[in-house]
Parts: structure tokens; sequence; C-alpha cells
């Protein structure tokens, strides 16, 4: 009998333990914020700079399976203060939730790392290489 009772408490505590394992389901949104509509441009662009490493740069349009990801960047004094998605994959409401959810994730992370060492959200792979990839490319004409 004490058997049993050892065997069910385990149980029931791994369950607990798995159940409450954080995943990317239950994360909250971050606070970033989208684009109000996604452009249709594909090259990157460097746009009102102020001088060397300071200005608004927007990477290349990088292709994903399920439509182009292209990234802005703001830089004052050599730092990289704010991230938008100019570009990015919305043709149905899957897309629409996926991005709505990874996109801000991503733009908080790349101002946090100043870099595009940034970590792919799990759900939205495609989206994530697109949006390291132009990143990149921004990062790349901010000479940072």
């Amino acid at each position: 009998m004490r058997r049993i009772v050892v065997v069910i408490a385990s149980t029931l505590t791994g369950l607990v333990l798995l159940f409450s394992y954080p995943t990317s389901l239950n994360r909250t949104v971050g606070t970033g914020r989208l684009a109000a509509a996604p452009a249709a441009s594909g090259g990157g662009t460097a746009v009102a700079s102020t001088g060397q490493g300071s200005g608004t740069f927007t990477g290349t349009a990088a292709p994903t399976p399920y439509g182009n990801v292209q990234v802005q960047i703001t830089v004052a004094a050599g730092k990289i203060t704010d991230a938008l998605t100019v570009d990015y994959p919305s043709q149905n409401g899957h897309d629409q939730q996926i991005n709505a959810y990874a996109l801000p994730i991503l733009q908080s992370e790349t101002v946090q790392a100043q870099s595009s060492s940034v970590d792919m959200v799990s759900g939205a792979t495609y989206t994530s290489q697109g949006y390291v990839t132009s990143l990149q490319s921004a990062i790349d004409q901010a000479g940072l």
C-alpha cells in the first residue's frame, strides 16, 4: 500500500512539473510594435542618416517560404535604439497570429542584444530566420 502512495505522489509531482514548464506557447507577447502595413519593397536603404553610425537603416528583404521579412533599425551614437519590422508575412490569419506574437519578441531582443544574435522564436522559425537575415543587413549598413 505504501508503495502505491509513493508512486501516485511521484506521478503527480512529475505532472505538475511538466505542465508548469514554460514554453513559447505560454509566454506573454512583448510590447514591441509591428509596422502598420507591410511594405512591398525588396532593397535595403539607409533613411535619415544623421552621421556615422546614426540614423535609420532598412535591411534587405529576406525571403521566407511564407513571404519577405524586412527589418528597419534606428541607431543613435552607435547603439540600436529601436527595431521595427516593415515587411512580414500577413496573408492569412495564421501568419498574422504568429507574427503578432514573434515580431515584438525579436524586436525587443534586438535592442537588448545590440546585434543580430537573437534567439529564434519557437513556432516562428522561418520568420525568425528572415528577421535575423534582414537585421544583419541593416546592421551592416549602419556600420555596427
